[in-house]
């Protein structure tokens, strides 16, 4: 399956289902790198819409610690982190709780 028939294919999903965050989750991640633009769209929208999604944050604070966005990284760090703590995901929590400060040490702000 080519890119854009992935593209068409998340997009599709989206219309159909637009209450599942997957769907807008996959897709940010999907197009990162060739529309960044759209893709922090979607993931803004996940983080907005479903702030319950846990598998969104590692990748979004990822991408926009890429886009020099530290601020809204940390801030997503830091929900996602205190979202795992609170249901108990053991294996999100600590790869949030090493990536976070992987960025505050590469963002020196420790």
């Amino acid at each position: 399956m080519s890119y854009l028939d992935r593209i068409q294919l998340l997009r599709t999903y989206i219309l159909e289902e637009p209450e599942n965050p997957f769907n807008y989750y996959a897709l940010g991640l999907e197009i990162r790198e060739k529309d960044p633009s759209e893709a922090a769209k979607m993931f803004d929208y996940v983080l907005e819409k479903f702030p319950n999604y846990l598998p969104v944050y590692f990748p979004s604070a990822h991408f926009f610690f890429e886009l020099n966005e530290l601020e809204k990284a940390k801030k997503i760090f830091e929900t996602g982190i205190d979202l795992a703590l609170a249901t108990q995901e053991e294996k999100a929590l600590k790869e949030l709780r090493n990536a976070y400060q992987n960025f505050l040490f590469e963002t020196d702000q420790e």
